[in-house]
């Protein structure tokens, strides 16, 4: 049997002639149409030479184009390489340096990094024109999915590391698939929904999690370039569906118009990426009668945990780990265990066919972050309630989820410690009423060192995505530290707390 991920959700997509992509102004994409794109796409990528197992990277903004081309990736056997439109030059030769693709697809003036490494590049603009729709208008429409096992890797996606060196999650056609078909189960996906799809394409959330439920059930689409609030609101009302990330239901919440009404044909609204504040469901509830469903997952697994469609959804709680997901809590520092009761605090750790292979090129990075026994460590700390429902309380590794987007500290202070005067520096997330987690930066000058801090933002913006960049720089005398010499960053958030405002 053919695992190619394609194969599986050409097999449950919609008529020919039915709506599979809805477009602000009108336009449709109707199922027919995507299967014809991908197929010419798919044989562009052939005529150019590539073959199964070859990396395509992807740096573009939201379209269906973009979206058709991700569907050839995988309907050609080769591996999907997303990345953020926001990464800067120094950033983008890291990955194609690392993921060494053989095509790169990039907004017109973005192909230059890879041009200048010597691989074949293509432009598509944010209207889904360019190059590569014009090499492929003339290829054949028919495209029979490349045979792959279900363990080959479907796509590579980049989760940046503690180290500062990113790391590419490998996942499979298997992990995707199970992933996929667990979840359009359990958030009873049909024929007759129509997801309202405003989140980025570069990322698990909306590339896999979102398209991947409405594909399997032959769904339809209102596919919004950008998440903007008051577009959002003027669709709600022939959506069924929605995903989002906090910021767009802080966001929404700003609109007069969001109430029931507006809800009216929504059967469901789910949350992700970042943890949802208990005040912002609750609101939610209070002026649209629909409460929130919190899930949790990452880029490396996909989603671990769920709260129910039907029973039970306890605001502040991310729910019960999916079927086919094994999930305990482990002892901070633990190797192997055991598992703790429930109520105890200790390490998020996870098992399932939805789990990735490991991380490209990286086997000790892969070797660190798996057990022995096969358990993958989030990294996350949570615990356990009586009812097997996940309560996450931190991250262990230091992650700050700025707007849904994770964001490194030692990254950006690797980046903060190079500039002329900075004698250390260290980065916290810090809350924020929009996007979750601000970032900020607290830095140390090197004896007699005159720090420009807005010259310094200057120059991050410059090297780091923008998503990246601290909102603000505060200059400190020296870094809080414990007895073993470790910066004490909870000291730097009690201490720069009462100075967050909105």
């Amino acid at each position: 049997m053919n695992a190619n991920l394609y194969a599986r959700l050409r097999a449950h997509f919609g008529p020919d002639d039915k709506p599979c992509l809805i477009l602000p102004g009108g336009g449709i994409w109707t199922y027919g149409d995507l299967d014809r794109a991908s197929a010419r796409l798919a044989n562009l990528l052939v005529a150019q030479g590539l073959k199964p197992g070859d990396r395509v990277a992807a740096q573009l903004e939201k379209s269906a184009q973009g979206f058709a081309l991700y569907l050839a990736t995988l309907r050609a056997g080769m591996v999907f390489l997303p990345l953020n439109p926001a990464y800067r030059p120094d950033e983008l030769a890291y990955f194609l340096g690392d993921a060494t693709p053989g095509l790169f697809v990039g907004r017109p003036g973005g192909t230059a990094v890879a041009a200048g490494n010597a691989i074949p590049c293509f432009e598509l603009d944010d209207h889904g024109r360019g190059a590569l729709v014009d090499a492929a208008a003339g290829q054949d429409e028919h495209f029979e999915p490349v045979a792959r096992a279900a363990d080959d890797l479907a796509a590579i996606l980049y989760t940046s590391g503690t180290t500062g060196r990113s790391k590419g999650a490998m996942l499979s056609h298997r992990n995707l698939a199970v992933n996929a078909t667990t979840l359009c189960s359990l958030w009873g996906f049909s024929a007759d929904d129509v997801l309202l799809h405003a989140l980025p394409i570069f990322h698990v959330h909306g590339l896999f999690i979102a398209s991947h439920c409405a594909l399997l059930a032959g769904a339809s689409m209102l596919w919004a370039p950008r998440f903007d609030a008051a577009t959002v609101l003027a669709w709600l009302p022939e959506a069924s569906v929605f995903m989002g990330v906090p910021t767009y239901y802080t966001r929404l919440l700003a609109e007069p118009g969001l109430d029931a009404a507006a809800c009216r044909r929504m059967r469901l609204f789910i949350s992700g990426s970042a943890p949802l504040l208990p005040e912002t469901a609750q609101r939610f509830r209070q002026r649209t009668g629909h409460t929130i469903l919190e899930r949790y997952g990452m880029t490396e697994t996909g989603m671990l945990t769920s709260n129910p469609l039907h029973g039970e959804r306890r605001i502040g709680s991310v729910g019960p780990a999916l079927p086919g997901v094994a999930l305990r809590i482990v002892a901070e520092g633990s190797e192997d265990g055991p598992a703790l009761a429930p109520g105890e605090i200790g390490t998020v750790e996870v098992k399932g066919e939805n789990v990735c292979r490991g991380y490209w090129r990286m086997p000790e990075k892969t070797a660190t972050d798996w057990t022995a026994d096969g358990w993958f460590r989030t990294g996350d700390i949570g615990w356990l309630d009586a009812d097997a429902y996940l309560h996450l309380s931190g991250r262990a590794k230091d992650l700050i989820i700025s707007g849904g987007l994770n964001v490194y500290p030692k990254e950006i202070e690797l980046a903060l410690d190079e500039l002329p005067g900075v004698l250390e520096s260290a980065v916290i997330g810090l809350p924020h009423p929009d996007f979750g987690e601000e970032v900020v930066a607290v830095v140390v000058a090197e004896p007699e060192a005159h720090l420009d801090t807005d010259a310094f933002l200057r120059t991050l913006k410059t090297r780091l995505a923008g998503y990246k960049v601290p909102k603000r720089i505060v200059i400190a005398q020296e870094l809080p530290r414990n007895t073993m010499g470790k910066v004490q960053k909870n000291r730097l958030r009690e201490t720069l707390q009462p100075r967050t405002g909105g």
